[in-house]
């Protein structure tokens, strides 16, 4: 049995992830405690978070003096910057983080826990696409685990439990296709970012989202199951299940397969993140719904068509290449999303940009944090250049 209540360092209280971490605080008092939040800019909502759950550490990675000094003024003794982040992932009394930053800002605390000894729940996708080898092998020498927040690798991570490794033939990643799942490529030059962000069955943040739109975030996924359940690119696969309701599979090697499914909803491997290997009920709390089978009519399976998604090409180019391009194309992509965000760039011109930059990378084999995080910084240098000469006006 698992010793309660769990102790929960939270990086990024007040995005999707780290809104729904806290509903399940919320929902299981006795089972859980926060003691240390951090967030970036939504400190209104910080401070509400503050009175509810009463950590004993609060930081904020506040990117503007405006930011930094209304911190100051509504928590007094909050740590700013990066050092507030390495602070919350070490937190002394902490259990396991919860790293729900989005963007690069995740990698130097994840790295802090690790070496701090703390069960990391890991929703930040680039820390692992980044930087796999680094944090898995500290992971390894500390003999900490890492346990998927995804969706998708909460699944396949539960269809594992109770098998061994060397008896897997696939890993089949479903992704809901988004958006655009049946807009013909031609029409894709006109989309709005309005129609991207438009998402069919999950709702999250604007970076994410278009990720979404345009399978790139499928494409780190990929990535992602390589380094978290040490399976080879030619063994991932990836099908459109537009209901969202088989969240990823396993084949073995006998040819039976193992899927996990719910209706769409983030608490539960967020839930499951924090409890294994046991499940609490949610039967009376409000925060699961049932999923009726009688009420599902069907569900489909297609095929991923790369032409409407070459941002999901380009990332499993850059995860089989390895070195710092993934680096590369987390740190374009950082940048192309923003700028079409900003209207900057047409939707297409992400995979442009994207490609672009990848031509351009003299990649690193083997880098260390300092030097993927350099990767990630030319990148985002070179995706800006590329895009104000040949996309912007």
């Amino acid at each position: 049995m698992s010793a309660y209540p769990k102790r929960i360092a939270l990086l990024g209280s007040t995005g999707s992830i780290g809104r729904q971490t806290l509903d399940i605080v919320r929902c299981f008092p006795e089972q859980f405690q926060v003691v240390a939040l951090a967030a970036r800019s939504n400190l209104d909502l910080l401070a509400e978070q503050v009175r509810e759950f009463r950590p004993s550490l609060v930081a904020c990675f506040a990117d503007s003096a405006e930011l930094e000094q209304k911190a100051r003024a509504l928590f007094p003794n909050v740590i700013l910057g990066e050092r507030g982040l390495l602070a919350v992932a070490t937190h002394a009394d902490a259990d396991v983080l919860v790293a729900a930053t989005s963007g690069l800002m995740g990698l130097r605390p994840t790295m802090a826990a690790i070496e701090a000894g703390k069960t990391i729940a890991l929703a930040n996708k680039e820390t692992l696409v980044m930087a796999g080898h680094i944090v898995t092998e500290a992971a390894r020498r500390n003999g900490v685990s890492i346990v998927p927040v995804d969706s998708e690798h909460s699944a396949i991570w539960q269809c594992l439990h109770g098998e061994e490794n060397n008896q897997i033939r696939r890993l089949i990643l479903t992704a809901s296709g988004g958006p655009f799942r049946t807009t013909p490529p031609e029409e894709l030059r006109d989309v709005s970012v309005e129609q991207a962000l438009a998402h069919p069955t999950w709702r999250m943040g604007p970076k994410i989202t278009i990720d979404s739109a345009t399978l790139m975030n499928k494409g780190l996924e990929v990535i992602e199951s390589y380094w978290l359940f040490d399976v080879p690119y030619e063994r991932i696969e990836v099908v459109v299940q537009p209901e969202s309701i088989i969240h990823s599979m396993v084949e073995f090697c006998d040819g039976s397969i193992k899927m996990q499914a719910s209706l769409p909803t983030m608490h539960l491997p967020i839930m499951h993140a924090l409890t294994y290997p046991e499940r609490l009920d949610t039967a009376d709390k409000n925060l699961i719904r049932e999923l009726h089978w009688p009420s599902i009519s069907a569900l489909h399976f297609e095929e991923l068509n790369l032409e409407r998604f070459p941002c999901f090409r380009l990332a499993l180019e850059a995860g089989k290449r390895g070195g710092t391009y993934p680096c590369a194309l987390v740190g374009a992509d950082e940048e192309a999303v923003a700028m079409f965000l900003e209207g900057k760039i047409p939707y297409q011109g992400i995979a442009q940009m994207l490609e672009a930059v990848l031509e351009q990378h003299n990649s690193i084999a083997q880098p260390d944090v300092n030097a993927t995080l350099e990767a990630c910084a030319w990148a985002r240098r070179a995706a800006r250049e590329w895009g104000e000469k040949h996309l912007a006006g």
